[in-house]
C-alpha cells in the first residue's frame, strides 16, 4: 500500500475539486500539486492552515489514520499573537473548556524559531508586530481545535502548520512538495503454521 506525504500550502483546499468554484473564483486544490490517480486524503487541514497531509490509495489505511478512535497524535507549530505566559501554556497542557467539553491535555513548548519557510503571502508584521511560536501536540481532531485553544487562553493563532501525524513528519518537504512511502502490511503465517505453533504452546 502507498502513502503520500504532502506539504499543503496556505489557502489550498484539502480536496481535489472546489465544489463552490461555480459561485466565484476557483480556489487552489490538491490537484494543483499532486497528480496521482485513485488517492484520497486521510483527514484534512483547513483552507488557511498549512503542513502535513497524508493521502493514500488504500481505504483501510485512510480509515486507520483518520479515525479519532486510533488517537494518532498530531503536532503543530503555531504562531500566536503576543507572548503567552507560563500560566497560559499550563492551561493548554491541562486542557481548556470549549463549548463541546474540555480538551484532552496537550503537549506544549515554546520555540525560538519555527524552522519553517516563510508563508506566501507572509504575515503582515505591521498588524501583528509581536508574535510567538509554540509547538502543540494533541490527540483529538475537533473542528479548528488548536486555533480555539490558543484563543481561549488569550493568544489567537495567526499561522498554523502541521508538522507530524503519528510517526510521519513534514521534514524535507517545501510547500506543494510530496513524497511517496510504501507500507508493508504485516504478513500472517499460513494456517498450518499457526496451528502448529498453537500446539507447541504459542499464544492463541
Amino acid at each position: 500500500m502507498n502513502l503520500y506525504l504532502l506539504h499543503k500550502p496556505y489557502r489550498m483546499l484539502s480536496q481535489f475539486t472546489d465544489r463552490k468554484a461555480a459561485d466565484g473564483e476557483r480556489r487552489a486544490t490538491l490537484a494543483d500539486v499532486i497528480d496521482v490517480p485513485g488517492i484520497y486524503p486521510a483527514g484534512r487541514l483547513d483552507h488557511d492552515s498549512e503542513g502535513l497531509l497524508l493521502l493514500s490509495d488504500d481505504g483501510e489505511l485512510i480509515h486507520r489514520i483518520s479515525d479519532p478512535r486510533h488517537k494518532q497524535p498530531k503536532t503543530y507549530r503555531v504562531q500566536v499573537e503576543g507572548e503567552p505566559s507560563d500560566a497560559a501554556l499550563q492551561a493548554l497542557r491541562d486542557g481548556v473548556a470549549l463549548k463541546e467539553g474540555r480538551t484532552r491535555p496537550a503537549k506544549v513548548r515554546r520555540l525560538t524559531s519555527s524552522g519553517l519557510p516563510e508563508r506566501d503571502p507572509p504575515l503582515d508584521t505591521r498588524r501583528h508586530p509581536r508574535t510567538s511560536w509554540l509547538e502543540l501536540t494533541i490527540t483529538e481532531g475537533r473542528n479548528r481545535q488548536v486555533r480555539r485553544m490558543t484563543a481561549h487562553v488569550g493568544h489567537p493563532t495567526l499561522r498554523l502548520v502541521r508538522v507530524a501525524i503519528g510517526p510521519w513528519r513534514l521534514d524535507g518537504l517545501a510547500p506543494g512538495q510530496w513524497r511517496r512511502e510504501t507500507l508493508h502490511a504485516p504478513r500472517r503465517p499460513p494456517i498450518g503454521a499457526r496451528r502448529a505453533r498453537d500446539k507447541t504452546g504459542g499464544r492463541r
